[in-house]
C-alpha cells in the first residue's frame, strides 16, 4: 500500500497529538475533516496505522524488560501470537531467520513478570532459551521524541498540535486507572463514551482523569504505524556492547541518528540495544558501516534483522 502526502501529513500530525481532534488537524493540513476522518478509518482499517496509549514505566511505578526467546523456526510464530494476546506485552518481533523472538514485557507486579519469564515461557515446548535484560535508562523513544523520519509537517504545523510538555508527575494507580489504560492500549482514540464504560465512571470523570494523566506525563500517546508507508522498509535490533565510561556518549550518539527509533542501556552481555529502521538492507548496511561504524567505543554488535513484526505497541483485540 503506497501513501501519499495527505496519509504522510496525517501520520506525522497523529505522531505529535495521537487525540487531536479531526477538525484541528484538518485545519493544520489543509483538508476538510471529512477527508482526515476518512483517511484515519482507511489506514486503520488496514491495519497499518494505530493510536495507542502506553504508561511511562519511571512514573507509574513499573520496569521494562527486553526479552529474547530463541525456538525452532517452525514455531516461533506460534510463541510470537501467544504473546501477543497477553496485555503486558509490546514491539514482539521475530527476527534472526526465524529463530528468535524479540519483545518487551512491562507487568503490573513482579508476580506476573516472573510467571511468565521464570514458569510459562521456559516450559513452552520447542523453546531453547529464555534471556531478559532490564531496560535502565531510554536515550531516545518513548514519550519524549518521535522518529525523525516523520517530517511531513513543517515546525509551525507541528507546533499548532503539539500539547504542553508533561509535568513528569509520579502517580499511583488504582483499578479503575487500569481498565481506563487497557481500553486505551487498544484504542488511543477511543471516545469518552467508550472510556466511561470501560471503567464504570462517567463520561467527564474519565475525560478529566485522562487529560489528568496525559498532563503529569504518566500517559503518552504512542503511534503503531507500517514502516513501509514512512519508506523505512528494513527493520533490525542491534546489541552493542561498550565500555561502562563510553555508555552515555554512546547512547546520545545513537538517539541523534536518523536511522534510529528506540536505544536504551539494558542488563546482561551487552549494555546497549537499539531499533533502526532503513530503507531497505542496503540502507541498513550503509548505517552500519557508516554512523555506527564511526562509533568507535563499540567493542562488540550483533544484529537481528526483523523477520516478521508480530505486534507493536498496542494490544491485541480478543
Amino acid at each position: 500500500m503506497e501513501s501519499d502526502i495527505i496519509d504522510r501529513r496525517l501520520i506525522h500530525a497523529l505522531q505529535i497529538d495521537g487525540r487531536a481532534p479531526f477538525s484541528r488537524i484538518a485545519e493544520v493540513l489543509g483538508v476538510s475533516d471529512q477527508t482526515v476522518a476518512r483517511r484515519y478509518r482507511r489506514l486503520t482499517s488496514r491495519g497499518r496505522l494505530r493510536v495507542v496509549g502506553q504508561t511511562v514505566p519511571r512514573l507509574v511505578g513499573e520496569v521494562r524488560w527486553y526479552v529474547r526467546v530463541r525456538c525452532r523456526p517452525d514455531f516461533a510464530l506460534a510463541v510470537a501470537e501467544a504473546l501477543a494476546r497477553r496485555s503486558d506485552t509490546s514491539f514482539i518481533m521475530v527476527t534472526s531467520g526465524g529463530t528468535e523472538i524479540n519483545f518487551v514485557v512491562q507487568s503490573r507486579s513482579d508476580r506476573d513478570r516472573d510467571a511468565l519469564l521464570l514458569q510459562k515461557l521456559p516450559r513452552t515446548p520447542r523453546v531453547d532459551s529464555v534471556s531478559a535484560h532490564c531496560l535502565l535508562h531510554v536515550y531516545y523513544g518513548g514519550a519524549d521524541e518521535h522518529p525523525r523520519f516523520l517530517t511531513a509537517l513543517t515546525e509551525q504545523e507541528a507546533a499548532a498540535l503539539r500539547r504542553p510538555a508533561p509535568a513528569g508527575t509520579p502517580v499511583e494507580l488504582s483499578p479503575q486507572d487500569y481498565l481506563l489504560l487497557d481500553e486505551l492500549t487498544r484504542d488511543g482514540r477511543a471516545t469518552l463514551a467508550q472510556l466511561a464504560a470501560a471503567t464504570g465512571w462517567s463520561e467527564t470523570s474519565a475525560g478529566r482523569r485522562l487529560d489528568a494523566l496525559l498532563t503529569g506525563g504518566a500517559l503518552y500517546l504512542d503511534l503503531d504505524v507500517d514502516s513501509y508507508l514512512l519508506g523505512r522498509g528494513t527493520q533490525a535490533r542491534l546489541w552493542m556492547s561498550v565500555p561502562p565510561a563510553e555508555q552515555d556518549a554512546v547512547g546520545d550518539a545513537l538517539a541523534a541518528h536518523e536511522e534510529v527509533a528506540f536505544v536504551s542501556a539494558t542488563t546482561g552481555p551487552s549494555n546497549l540495544v537499539a531499533a533502526v529502521a532503513c530503507r531497505d538492507v542496503f540502507g541498513l548496511h550503509e548505517y552500519i558501516t557508516g554512523p555506527l561504524g564511526r562509533l568507535r567505543a563499540i567493542q562488540q554488535l550483533e544484529t537481528a534483522p526483523v523477520i516478521r513484526s508480530v505486534k507493536g505497541a498496542a494490544m491485541i483485540m480478543p
